[in-house]
């Protein structure tokens, strides 16, 4: 199989942090980080990873258009958010690429997931709207990147997407959404008598979709 052409960007991971350096959801692709070294499991090496990481990034605030760039055992990370201090933005996005990617191409892929993070998230990435919400995090992930190589960027398609992935029979997970989708308590479709944190996860895709596709039809009629 040949290699893959220059211009097509390709990552080594994804990585959604909170503002400790813990991990609360990502992936990682191809051969990094996937093979024991020694009596390391590769979830050791992954953390140590992240460790190592958290100790460059930690307390620098991306701003969600302008992605922050650091070099980790030798891969370039690039990152969006991190704000704290009482922002709610405490999560951060991390691109991880060889260290041949460009930069600015990293940049430019982290800044359109977090986008499309803040909206999923009623535009505050915090931890606990993350944790709440991982099922969406998930599918953010998978509708961005696959198996390293870039599906989407722009946060609007990225983020209807997600809520439009329901359309290809989710299952009720029976799970409760704790704190449900973000600004949708009087959003049209929550079932009679049910509040947002009291809905299921697949009542809750069903409610952010038609919220979503009522926004983009109003942005549209403007």
């Amino acid at each position: 199989m040949s290699p893959l052409p220059p211009l097509i960007p390709k990552l080594d991971a994804i990585l959604v942090l909170d503002g400790d350096g813990n991990r609360l959801a990502g992936k990682y692709y191809g051969d990094f980080m996937k093979h024991a070294v020694g009596d390391q499991t590769p979830e050791d090496l992954r953390t140590t990873f992240e460790k190592n990481l958290q100790q460059k990034i930690g307390g620098i605030a991306a701003r969600p258009e302008a992605a922050e760039v650091v070099t980790c055992q030798g891969r370039t990370a690039v990152f969006c958010g991190g704000g704290g201090g009482g922002s709610g933005n405490d999560v951060r996005v991390v691109h991880v690429g060889p260290p041949s990617e460009s930069e600015l191409v990293l940049a430019y892929l982290c800044e359109g997931m977090y986008d499309a993070l803040t909206q999923l998230m009623g535009g505050s990435a915090d931890r606990t709207m993350v944790l709440d919400n991982l099922e969406l995090v998930f599918l953010l992930i998978d509708e961005h990147c696959d198996g390293g190589i870039i599906l989407e960027v722009d946060g609007t398609k990225l983020a209807g997407a997600v809520l439009l992935r329901d359309e290809e029979g989710p299952t009720d997970s029976g799970m409760d959404m704790a704190a449900g989708i973000p600004g949708q308590a009087a959003a049209q479709g929550v079932p009679q008598g049910v509040t947002t944190g009291d809905m299921t996860l697949g009542q809750a895709f069903m409610v952010a979709r038609q919220q979503f596709m009522a926004n983009m039809t109003s942005r549209d009629g403007m």
